[in-house]
């Protein structure tokens, strides 16, 4: 079990950088499989429960599983937030407009910043307060840059916000798992074991199996869904080294500006002016929230569960 209580220096940027590079690219060809071989959203859930079990393998190697109830319940927590919003997300589509849906998702890392700082005690400074509500807006103007038309009404408003809050409930768990000693392989395979676990409830919602799909449907599913997969893994070690107040923020900012850069120079689309404006928050906000956290002084904070995390260094 890692001391807790010791600073462990700014570990936590080549993990986010490496989440950017990962969710960027997955960002671009995500929708590829849908889009070309009209190849079910389930199915797409389905495969990346699957791909899920190699960064878990390769995760566990060299490592123990934590067997303590504490470690299965985060882990537990942390996985079916993760997966049951992606399926809520699917119904959520069928039903509303995406261009309304993913931005009102889009500002989960609030919810995972409230939390960090209303229990986790994790103190902002200024310069980075500044940062986190750049990098907060500039999600919600790269998820409108491509929206219009009317808004549609239903209950997809209540599902989207069952989203929002199980996604930013999820990376606060990351966080609070790491605070309790729960090494970031344990909670990473007990995340893929909550996502096989959905794997019948997906199937059910899609109705029938894809046969009708070319071989390259799933193929593709299989390699983009193993971005998301491995990025996920380091979206738990960043967490784990770094606090929440600045790693969700900062991930959830920079990874659309990856996205819109590869799709500028393999789809050769322009980001709208909302995008622009966009990409420039989300850079100067990481940039301060970024230069903050390592120009804070050495302090100590304390979660409820009694386990010292050092603030600007944990």
């Amino acid at each position: 079990m890692p001391d807790l209580t010791k600073p462990r220096g700014n570990r936590w940027i080549p993990y986010a950088g490496l989440l950017v590079l990962f969710w960027g690219v997955w960002g671009a060809f995500s929708g590829t499989p849908t889009s070309l071989y009209d190849y079910p959203n389930e199915m797409v859930y389905i495969l990346w429960a699957v791909t899920m079990i190699i960064p878990a393998a390769f995760a566990m190697r060299g490592q123990k599983l934590d067997r303590r109830p504490v470690a299965a319940l985060y882990g537990l927590i942390v996985g079916l937030t993760g997966a049951g919003g992606q399926l809520v997300l699917f119904k959520a589509l069928t039903i509303g407009p995406a261009y309304l849906i993913f931005p009102l998702i889009s500002i989960s890392p609030a919810i995972t910043v409230l939390m960090a700082v209303a229990i986790l005690r994790e103190r902002i400074r200024p310069l980075a307060t500044v940062g986190v509500v750049a990098a907060l807006a500039s999600i919600v103007l790269f998820s409108i840059s491509s929206g219009s038309g009317d808004a549609a009404t239903g209950p997809w408003l209540i599902l989207a916000l069952i989203v929002m809050i199980a996604w930013g409930v999820q990376a606060y768990y990351m966080k609070k798992a790491a605070t309790v000693g729960v090494n970031d392989a344990t909670t990473f395979v007990w995340m893929t074991i909550s996502g096989l676990l959905l794997v019948p409830v997906a199937w059910f919602m899609m109705g029938e199996f894809p046969s009708h799909a070319p071989w390259q449907a799933p193929a593709l599913t299989l390699g983009t869904q193993l971005l998301n997969a491995v990025g996920a893994l380091f979206l738990v070690m960043a967490l784990s080294r770094g606090k929440a107040t600045i790693v969700a923020p900062v991930t959830n900012a920079l990874a659309p500006v990856l996205t819109i850069i590869l799709s500028l120079i393999v789809y050769q689309t322009l980001p709208s002016v909302y995008g622009f404006i966009g990409i420039v928050l989300a850079i100067g906000g990481s940039t301060l929230m970024v230069y903050a956290d390592e120009s804070g002084p050495a302090t100590e904070v304390t979660g409820d569960v009694g386990a010292a995390v050092h603030s600007d260094r944990s």
